[in-house]
């Protein structure tokens, strides 16, 4: 029977309503589960390691940035990790095809099988779904402070975003191929899914030891809200202004400081980021 540590953040009212009803079912069911509370991301990794050298299975409840803090604790000290998805976006929950009913997650985490994932490293950061840069961490940006909920708020400030969007020119070079385009985003994607349910990088798996890099040219600002919509099912990707690439390392230069973000955190605002994949790293209940 396996034993369960969540772990809690301060924004964690979301995570705990979603929590209690599987923590009910997990308790009946015989298995040990206990719950961290934690105010800082220092802590709750901390309280994660703790956890796996412990012999308990790490559990995320809440959205792709909890599991983003928790997943690189996990890895680094060979745990194993659970999730109960109760974020505003849930995409590597989308990608998983992971449950969520209370009495179906409850059945997961007690037997469901482990699973090895890929993340990628980014300054210093573990990040399991995708790093973007450019207009869909600016749009990030004002989504973070925003109240609206999860199917207005991406729309509302990726609009916000766009008129707002100068014309930026990114370096990429792809395990050493480089190439230099005008750009709204470029998109390093460990996952398929980002922003609410966007399909990003359709081809993008998890676990293949590679990651997908999705760049959506410059053009008219008439054509961010088409690509927008047309990634709804992945169809964004035959656009002539869409490029993807594959490889194991990416870096991305722009002719000035953008936004970049990992899993809807930010990472920071640079010019420059490099971002690489670590294979079969996070083991995951899925």
């Amino acid at each position: 029977m396996r034993a369960f540590a969540v772990i809690l953040g301060p924004a964690a009212r979301r995570g705990l309503s979603r929590l209690m009803p599987v923590a009910h079912r997990l308790r009946a069911a015989g298995a040990r589960i206990r719950v961290e509370y934690t105010q800082t991301a220092a802590e709750a990794r901390h309280r994660a390691a703790t956890a796996v050298d412990g012999g308990e299975v790490v559990v995320a409840a809440g959205g792709d940035g909890t599991i983003r803090l928790l997943a690189g604790a996990v890895a680094d000290a060979g745990g194993l990790l659970g999730v109960i998805p109760a974020g505003r976006g849930n995409d590597l929950a989308r990608q998983l095809a992971l449950p969520h009913s209370p009495d179906a997650v409850a059945e997961l985490l007690l037997h469901g099988l482990a699973r090895h994932l890929d993340v990628l490293r980014v300054a210093g950061q573990t990040i399991v779904g995708s790093v973007y840069a450019g207009l869909d961490a600016a749009a990030n940006e004002l989504a973070n402070r925003s109240r609206l909920p999860a199917s207005l708020v991406y729309p509302t400030t990726g609009l916000r975003a766009l008129l707002r969007w100068p014309r930026t020119r990114y370096t990429i070079t792809v395990d050493g191929r480089t190439e230099q385009v005008y750009a709204y985003t470029v998109v390093a994607a460990n996952c398929g899914y980002y922003g609410g349910g966007l399909h990003v990088a359709p081809a993008a798996r998890p676990d293949d030891g590679a990651l997908d890099v999705v760049v959506i040219g410059h053009a008219t600002k008439l054509l961010f809200p088409v690509a927008i919509r047309q990634m709804r099912t992945g169809r964004h990707v035959g656009l002539p202004q869409v490029t993807s690439y594959r490889g194991s390392s990416v870096t991305v230069r722009a002719d000035r400081p953008v936004a970049v973000y990992g899993d809807g955190d930010p990472v920071g605002r640079v010019d420059q980021v490099h971002v690489e994949v670590r294979p079969r790293a996070l083991r995951i209940i899925a």
